[in-house]
């Protein structure tokens, strides 16, 4: 019996110096996902803006814009617009490809959801719901799943990485 709670004590270690490990990716990801998230949607909306005017509004708007801001031709503002448009859309392209190439969305949904059946498992076993050998390949799955995470340095007990007392 003290076998069995010393290895549930080492995995229950264990798993908190994991959870530890995908909390700190959280906290340092989440909020750059969402500010690259948020800020491709407002990029590409701008460009939208700029392209709505001379879209509905013709030689009618570029000549009103061209009075308002006493332009010598509306060959600027149709040229200022197109060059907005163009370099607000390639940095929605870029924040966009970005995002998808590194599978942010994946990522993140992949950590919260370990934490979660981390936090749950951490439940299971202290309430001896759980036997030790099946938490064991619970543990092993739940941290498969998030491969992109590694261990924080020195987030683990003293047990970690030494075979469990006997």
């Amino acid at each position: 019996m003290a076998d069995d709670d010393a290895l549930r004590r080492d995995l229950l270690s264990r798993i908190e110096a994991r959870r530890a490990s995908v909390q700190a990716f959280l906290r340092a990801n989440r909020p750059r996902i969402r500010r690259r998230t948020t800020l491709a949607i407002v990029l590409s909306a701008l460009a939208a803006v700029f392209t709505a005017g001379p879209a509905f509004g013709g030689e009618t708007f570029a000549a009103s814009v061209q009075n308002t801001f006493g332009l010598a031709s509306d060959s600027y503002v149709w040229r200022t617009l197109c060059l907005l448009a163009m370099v607000v859309s390639i940095g929605s392209a870029v924040l966009t490809n970005l995002s998808k190439s590194q599978d942010d969305a994946g990522r993140l949904t992949a950590a919260e959801a370990a934490n979660a059946e981390f936090e749950g498992l951490t439940s299971l076993l202290q309430y001896g719901q759980l036997g030790v050998p099946d938490a064991v390949k619970l543990y092993q799955q739940y941290s498969v799943q998030i491969p992109f995470i590694d261990e924080l340095p020195g987030a683990v007990g003293a047990g970690y990485g030494a075979p469990p007392p006997r």
